[in-house]
């Protein structure tokens, strides 16, 4: 019985390595076969196939399809320019595809609509506060008496990132949103002229935002430091739903949140991604597709979240705070108003820790009462 299965296995095995032999000297002598009868062979190139089967460019097209992976052939200078379709990858959001077609599906079908729907839902959120509330602030009458908030480095510094952020906001918003809701309205002549002139402003006002959100940085990161006081005024929210202000120092938690995360984290990953979208590090980076596709991802994500956070900013800072512009245009505010936002910060300068007057005035003019 023994003596049975192993000689059936003995054929069985012999069957299979034969089997084996046949396939493999068969394909050579198809392809030999193929060859001698003219037919196409799959490893042709176009003009070989072109001879063998006139019409049929399936090399070619197989060529495009992998140049992802080994760049074809060309002429022109550049590192992509052998590639016509990028190799297969896949994005947070998108499927496995090409990586043109996986940038393609994050930005259509998260980053438009999910930003979109961010910045509306704010500003919606913001109207109606307004509306509920008003201008914060005003329950103290104005003594007169005045206090150095910020001296003219600090509003120059302030003014010009502020003009800066319109600017690429505002052609920002128009160049990602604008098809949406200004296209319409215009029409295509007008929207692309107005798109081109806005996205030239915005490469030329990018280096400006760049250069006074470092001095923005550096001008306010100390009094934007962490305290205990600051956690307080976070987890009662500032009290902004109530009639009295949780006491903080001369920033409070909400404005030292915007400091870190809006304007340091944000800010600066808005400038490192612009700044590689704008090709402005020639040494360093080889600028291929496939890294212009993740800086834009990048920047777009960046700067929605970004001007989300600043739209609060903006309104408090105009019509959501009473006396809160006044501070930044002239630099000065009322003790009563810094008594009443500013607790903590008020009292340091009543008792002598901070002046009241941080600046020298220029000469001929006199500095307000203090």
């Amino acid at each position: 019985m023994h003596r049975m299965i192993r000689s059936l296995l003995l054929a069985l095995g012999l069957g299979v390595a034969g089997l084996a032999w046949a396939q493999g000297s068969a394909a050579p002598a198809d392809a030999a076969s193929a060859a001698a009868a003219g037919l196409p062979r799959p490893d042709e190139t176009n003009a070989q196939r072109a001879k063998s089967q006139p019409g049929n460019n399936a090399p070619l097209w197989r060529a495009v399809r992998d140049s992802g992976n080994q760049a074809g052939y060309a002429s022109l200078p550049g590192i992509d320019k052998g590639v016509l379709i990028q190799p297969f990858v896949q994005y947070p959001g998108s499927a496995f595809t090409n990586a043109g077609e996986a940038w393609r599906q994050v930005r259509n079908r998260w980053i438009i609509p999910y930003g979109g729907a961010l910045l509306l839902i704010v500003l919606g959120a913001l109207a109606l506060f307004y509306w509920r509330k008003g201008p914060l602030g005003g329950h103290e009458r104005d003594t007169g008496r005045k206090i150095e908030r910020f001296t003219p480095f600090e509003r120059s510094a302030h003014w010009a990132n502020a003009v800066a952020f319109v600017v690429l906001a505002v052609s920002g918003v128009v160049m990602a949103f604008g098809k949406f809701f200004l296209l319409p309205v215009i029409g295509a002549t007008l929207f692309g002229w107005l798109t081109y002139a806005l996205k030239t402003a915005h490469n030329f006002a990018g280096p400006l935002f760049a250069v006074s959100l470092l001095v923005v940085i550096l001008t306010y990161v100390r009094d934007n430091l962490p305290t205990g006081a600051d956690l307080k005024w976070v987890l009662k929210g500032g009290g902004l739903l109530s009639e009295h202000e949780v006491p903080s120092h001369r920033y409070n938690g909400g404005e030292k949140l915007l400091f870190w995360v809006g304007v340091f984290l944000l800010g600066l990953t808005v400038v490192g991604s612009g700044v590689v979208l704008d090709k402005l590090l020639p040494e360093l980076l080889p600028y291929t597709r496939d890294q212009m596709q993740i800086a834009h991802m990048i920047h777009a994500v960046a700067a929605i979240v970004m001007l989300a956070m600043f739209l609060g900013h903006i309104y408090i800072g105009s019509i959501g705070m009473k006396g809160a512009l006044e501070g930044m245009r002239s630099g000065y505010v009322d003790e009563a108003w810094a008594k009443e936002h500013h607790e903590l910060w008020y009292e340091d300068v009543r008792a002598g820790k901070i002046p009241a007057q941080r600046s020298t005035p220029a000469r001929g003019v006199s500095a307000p009462q203090t």
